[in-house]
This record gives structure tokens, sequence and C-alpha cells, in this order.
């Protein structure tokens, strides 16, 4: 009966291709099983062919692309690349940027070498880092953009994730399959990756004097020995369900290749705040200076302690003596300061407030953030001490509102100063009464359409504030004048002017109050004046006078 209720295929209905069945696949496992599966794509090159396989332990040549291989940064460039996004740390981004050529350095004359029969095998120490520092000091960042800059794929994960075998928690052989996904299933390209840990300290048992954690945290260290050093770890999760239902989708497409990955060029960077570890070096150091002879010296702080840490003192605070051998490289990055705030706001290529400016320019506002604004909110966020994270917390307190009201108040400007960040309800207030004159008076916009024109003439913004645009549109109605014509002849010798301070303090924003309008050739003199007196300290947005 079912058999004849059964319609015979409809040879005209197209197949479905692989990626839907792929895409398919990958919904039904999520929905089912939760979580998120990837079903990687193994590239031809991955495939090895009966007459390219090889006994014993030698593996073919395999093409790759040259990120991977054909590594030819110096530490300089590395560096100079850092200092784009990244403030101060220099010793740190100078430790890093060698630490990284050399191991791909190393990785590359490997496989040369390994091209050249009957050539002896070269040996190779992995110079896996430790990165040791406070919160929020660019840690992460460095990493990050480090891989960014070479081309390889990047891992980060903190390690409280991961457990021993048998305990609940991660299995740390999934940090180098989560390569292989960013590698978009390209494994020789993952095995040139970088696997990155931070809050390595949690793992630390229970050292000198200090509540460590519980035993899983020496299972996890020595898992990761064998990944840190060099070790196979196979493609698909032994464990896991997702895993195996990919490798059979895989083995029936007739994709097998190798399934598993190599460690050995994988770098591997940990870092952590390491708090408490400044006791154990205090401790050392007292130990080594007390007798008759030994001088009286101040306590040093704790960044300078733990500057000076040795392998002893990392196996004191709680890790095995083999994971601390596994990191030979040691980097230290030091608190950030009030000024060093101000100049990641200022001069980071990722500001914070470039993303502020973002967030505003999305309702038509042009947000204009003037230096001594971004002052006091760094020391506010110095305060917090939780570095540049600090900053966002700082932030938000202040613009909370703004982001809130402005959007629908269709203000065009607002000009963040340190008195908006003093007084926040008051700013405010004058922005909604800002609003309703810029609402009802239509030849606000006339001023608008003014600055536009001169913006797109000589490439330089003037910023009318509401107390300038009231004066110039009572100035042209006192004279029975047109506001472009008027506007036209008072800021006459505006381009001019502004083009020598913009040569002589990279100035392009210019900040016109009331003061400013009633007396147009008074601010633009003393502009010019400033710009020549002070040019370090002005910055590229000014009030008037």
């Amino acid at each position: 009966m079912s058999d004849s209720n059964t319609e015979p295929p409809n040879p005209a209905m197209p197949h479905p291709s692989p990626e839907e069945i792929t895409r398919k696949l990958e919904d039904f496992i999520k929905n089912s099983l939760g979580g998120q599966v990837i079903f990687s794509r193994v590239e031809p090159h991955d495939l090895a062919t009966p007459a390219e396989s090889v006994e014993d332990d030698e593996s073919p040549v395999i093409d790759v692309p040259a990120a991977a291989f054909d590594f030819r940064y110096k530490p300089a460039d590395i560096k100079a690349y850092l200092d784009r996004f990244v403030i101060r740390q220099d010793e740190a981004k100078k430790v890093l940027a060698t630490a990284v050529c050399d191991h791909y350095n190393h990785a590359r004359m490997l496989r040369e070498h390994k091209q050249q029969k009957g050539a002896a095998a070269l040996e190779f120490s992995k110079q896996n880092v430790v990165i040791s520092g406070p919160t929020g000091v660019g840690k992460t960042y460095l990493v990050k953009h480090i891989a960014d800059l070479i081309g390889v794929p990047f891992v980060k994960a903190d390690a409280t994730k991961f457990s021993e075998t048998g305990y609940v928690g991660g299995d740390v052989d999934d940090l180098v399959r989560d390569l292989v996904a960013k590698a978009n299933g390209n494994v020789e390209l993952a095995q040139h990756g970088i696997i990155y840990l931070d809050e390595i300290d949690k793992l630390a048992t229970g050292g000198e004097g200090r509540v460590g954690r519980d035993v899983s945290g020496r299972g996890v260290q020595t898992a990761l020995l064998k990944l840190m050093e060099e070790t196979e770890v196979a493609l698909y999760a032994p464990n896991d369900i997702r895993s195996q239902m990919q490798m059979m989708f895989d083995t029936r497409k007739g994709r097998t290749g190798r399934e598993v990955v190599n460690t050995r060029n994988i770098l591997f960077i940990v870092s952590g705040a390491f708090s408490g570890i400044e006791k154990i070096i205090e401790k050392r150091q007292s130990k080594a200076s007390i007798g008759f002879g030994a001088a009286m010296h101040d306590k040093p702080a704790p960044e300078d302690l733990l500057r000076q840490a040795r392998t002893k003192d990392f196996i004191d605070y709680g890790f095995e003596a083999e994971f601390v051998g596994r990191l030979p490289v040691r980097v230290f990055c030091e608190a950030l300061t009030s000024d060093d705030l101000f100049q990641i706001m200022k001069n980071s290529e990722g500001s914070l407030i470039r993303q502020y400016e973002r967030e505003f320019h999305a309702y038509g506002v042009r947000a204009v953030f003037e230096d001594d604004a971004l002052r006091a909110v760094a020391v506010t966020a110095a305060e917090e001490k939780t570095g540049a994270r600090g900053l966002v917390t700082a932030w938000e307190k202040v613009l909370r509102d703004f982001k809130f009201e402005l959007p629908s108040l269709g203000v065009p400007y607002l000009i963040v100063d340190g008195e908006l960040v003093k007084d926040t309800a008051k700013a405010l207030e004058r922005c909604r009464l800002d609003s309703h004159s810029l609402h009802t008076d239509v030849r606000a916009d006339e001023v608008r359409l003014f600055a536009t024109r001169f913006a797109s003439d000589y490439g330089l913004a003037l910023v009318f504030d509401s107390g300038a645009i009231r004066s110039l549109v009572q100035r042209a109605e006192c004279e029975g004048s047109a506001i472009d014509v008027m506007c036209a002849r008072l800021f006459k010798d505006f381009p001019f002017g502004l083009q020598l301070i913009s040569r002589s303090s990279a100035q392009t924003v210019f900040h016109l109050t009331r003061e400013a309008a009633e007396e147009p050739e008074k601010y633009l003199s003393d502009l010019v004046v400033n710009s020549y007196r002070q040019p370090k300290i002005f910055s590229t947005e000014s009030h008037g006078s």
C-alpha cells in the first residue's frame, strides 16, 4: 500500500549541492545538540595520493599559502606595526616581535631544509611566550595584531575553561581544532597559527602562602605540555559526537586526507596578572640580602618585582617546572597611567573615540572630542585600575544620556569638552535648548550650509555651536542681509588663516562659539598666534577665544 503511494523520483528535480547538504547538516546538529559545528572543507592539496605516501616518520612536502611559510618580516617591522595600535609597552613589543620572527623564520628554514635530500635533521627549540602584567594593558591586543599582520589563524581562550581529562570542562586539544576552523579547514596553515591562553595564572596550584586551584590545574598544565612542544592532535575529537559526524561526512565525500594536526610550528603565547608572585620574589630577594653587609634599599614597587621574576618564582607560585620550561620567552607589560590612557584615545588607530564617533554619526550627529575632555576621562579611568578597559566604564557614564537623547533631538553636533564631562546634566539641557532653537529657526540651516560648503572647498571644518548660530542669524536680521553673503564677508580671511594653522599644527576642525562669531577677526588672529607659540599643546579641535 505504501509502495503504491510512493512517488517515483523526478529526474528533472535538481540534486542538492554539497554546500546545501553541508548547511543542512550544520543546522540539524546545531538544533539537535546545541553549540556550533563547522564542517571544514579539506583542500585538494591536503589529500595524499598513494604515490605521495611515504614510510615511517617522513611526511610529504605540501605547498601551502605563503603566509604560513614564506615569512620575511623583521622585528622592527612588527614593532612599527604594533606602535599604530598599542601605546607604550615598547620593551614588550620588542621581545614579542623578536620571538615571533625567530619562531617563523625557524619554521620556514625547517621546511626548506627538509626539501634537501640527505640533509641532517635541524634542531629547533620553540620560543613560546609568557606575558605578565596587570589587566587592561594590551596583552591580548598585542598578540591579536601580530597574528593579523603575518596572516596566520589566531585562537584566544581563557585557561580557566579547560580541565584535566576526566573532569568537567574543555579539552586543550580543542584549541588546535579551533585553529583549523579559523583556517577554513587548511590544516597546513593551522599548523603555523598562534594559540593565546589568557589567565594562565589561574592554573597555578597552591604555592607558597597562597590558595591555588585544585589538582585539576596541574592536570591542565600537563596536558598543555605536549601541545606546546610537539605532538599530533586528532582532527576529529574522539569523544565529541559532532566531530565524529563531521568525520563521517568528510569520509562519505571522499575526503581522506591527514586526520592529525602537528603542533611543532604552532606558537603558544600565555598571559596572566600573576597576582601574589611579587611576594615570592620579594621573599627571595630579602633572603639573598640578609647579612651584616646587606645594604638598606627602599621597598620596590610590585610591577618592578614582577619584571624580575625567575623560573623558580613561577614554580613556587604553583606551576610545574616542565610547564615553565616550555615558556622560555618572558615579556612584562607595564601598568598604564592617565597620560597613557590619554594617548590611547588620542593616537591609537583602534581608539575607543573612533567608535563613539561612529555611534553618533549613525544618527546624523557629528561628535567632536576635545583634549580637555580626553584628559578628564583618562584621570577617571586610571582610578578604575583596570587599564584601558576603564575607559569604557568612564565614557559610558559620561555619554549614557547623550546617546539616548541626541538621536531624537536632531542636534547636528555634539562638542564633548571638559565642561560636558564635568557637568553632563547642564550640557544635556543645553543640547535640548539647541534642538528647540534649531527646529524653530530655519535660517540656522543656512549657517550650517555655509559650513558645509567651506569644508568642501577648503578641507577644513567649521563647527558653529548653537550660540554662534543664533548670533549670526540675529546679525543677519539686523543688517537685513542674506546669511551666505554675510558669512562670506565675515569669514573671508579664514581660508588662508586656517590653512596656515593646519600646516603648523595639523588642526582641521575649528569650533566657533558665540564670541568667535561676534569677533571673527580676533578669533582668527588668536588662533594663528597660539598655533605658532604652542604647537605641541594645540589639539585638533579648538574652542573659540
